[in-house]
Parts: C-alpha cells; sequence; structure tokens
C-alpha cells in the first residue's frame, strides 16, 4: 500500500514548510502547491493559515482555493484547516472593526479573544469531544496556540439524519473558544499540530490515516 498523497495548499500563507515537515512524519507523501488538478486529485488537502484573515481569504480566493475546497467537500475529500485556514472556513471574520466573509462551510464568526491577555500564546489543553478521531490517544494532552482571534459560538445543527460535527473547546483567560471541529470531510484545528511536539504528531497521524488512498 502506498502512503497517502497529502497536498498543503500554497496561497500565500506562511508556516508551510513546517506541515509539510511534520505531515512527512505523520505517513504521507506530501507536495507544497497551488496547483489545481494536484489539489483536487490528492487523498488530503491541507490548508494552512497565519495573519489576518481578512489577507488570508482574498489569497485563497485569488488562488482559486474556495472552489476548490467546494468541490472536494461536495466529494466527500478530505480537507484539513490549520490556524487562520480554520478561521476562514467559518461564514464571517471580524478584525478591527472589518466585517469580511469567510468560506462558509460552517456558521459563525471569528472575533477578537475576550482575555485579558491577547494574543493566546503558547500550550494548552483541549476538551475533546468523545468518539472523536483526531484527538484519539491525545485527548489530555497540551497543543501549541498563536492567536488573537476565534469562534466563541457553535451554531451548526444538524437534522438528525446526519451525525453531528464534533466540536473541539479551549479556554484561554476565562474565555473559551473553538479548538477543533470534525465534520465528515471537513476537519480543522485552531492550535498548530505541526508545532505541538508528539501530540500534535499523533493527531496528524489520526488524520492521515483517515484518509482514502486510491
Amino acid at each position: 500500500m502506498t502512503d497517502p498523497s497529502v497536498v498543503v495548499f500554497d496561497y500565500g500563507s506562511g508556516n508551510t514548510r513546517s506541515a509539510v515537515r511534520a505531515l512527512e512524519r505523520a505517513g504521507a507523501t506530501v507536495t507544497l502547491t497551488a496547483d489545481r488538478a494536484a489539489a483536487m486529485d490528492c487523498d488530503g488537502l491541507v490548508v494552512p493559515g497565519v495573519g489576518a484573515f481578512a489577507a488570508c481569504v482574498e489569497g485563497l480566493r485569488a488562488a482559486k482555493g474556495h472552489e476548490i475546497i467546494g468541490r472536494r467537500l461536495a466529494g466527500g475529500r478530505p480537507v484539513l484547516g490549520i490556524c487562520v485556514g480554520m478561521q476562514i472556513l467559518f461564514a464571517h471574520g471580524v478584525e478591527h472593526g472589518v466585517d469580511t466573509e469567510g468560506l462558509d462551510e460552517w456558521p459563525g464568526v471569528v472575533d477578537r479573544l475576550r482575555a485579558d491577555v491577547v494574543p493566546h500564546m503558547g500550550w494548552n489543553t483541549v476538551e475533546a469531544p468523545e468518539g472523536t478521531t483526531l484527538f484519539d490517544g491525545v485527548r489530555d494532552e497540551r497543543f501549541y496556540f498563536v492567536h488573537s482571534y476565534g469562534v466563541h459560538d457553535w451554531t451548526l445543527r444538524t437534522n438528525g439524519r446526519t451525525r453531528p460535527p464534533l466540536v473541539t473547546w479551549a479556554t484561554h483567560g476565562g474565555d473559551r473558544f473553538v479548538a477543533a471541529v470534525e465534520n465528515g470531510a471537513l476537519c480543522a484545528t485552531q492550535f498548530h499540530p505541526e508545532k505541538s511536539g508528539d501530540a500534535g504528531a499523533a493527531l496528524l497521524r489520526n488524520w492521515v490515516r483517515t484518509l482514502p488512498v486510491r
């Protein structure tokens, strides 16, 4: 059996090289590219993101990443968002009074953290739900966060005929926010698994193992 093929989508956001190396160690064959065909054909697509919500959305749309993500999900093809790559999957991001439309894969607003100390930078535990795949074996571990914005309210509801998304939470300075989502083919983490040591490596291995290899 061949290793699953993963594309880290290179749309101008930073921190791509560390993601590539971490995914290779997790057992994937990894390509860093913005090529549409490669991003559509791979077993798993990773969407990184650092910096401002609006800039990431603009860069992703310029590279037609929103179309690629939408088409992959329509076909049940796995996508993993990381940090701002998770945030842009929500409907809106509000930064410095500017409201920017996200990809609207999930309802919700990304806004400034309500803690006394911002940014939230460092290691933190998470509240992972029962049945999680991403956090299998690492539910009690710490993960590395670097962010000033997050999603405070989860509003997506299912009709009872499909499995509801699994939402993982974290708390910083008394402020509770979404730390990860597992929603069928679409998964995402607010923290950086590629910078989270052994726990992050295990999480990435868990994700890679879910990829259907053709």
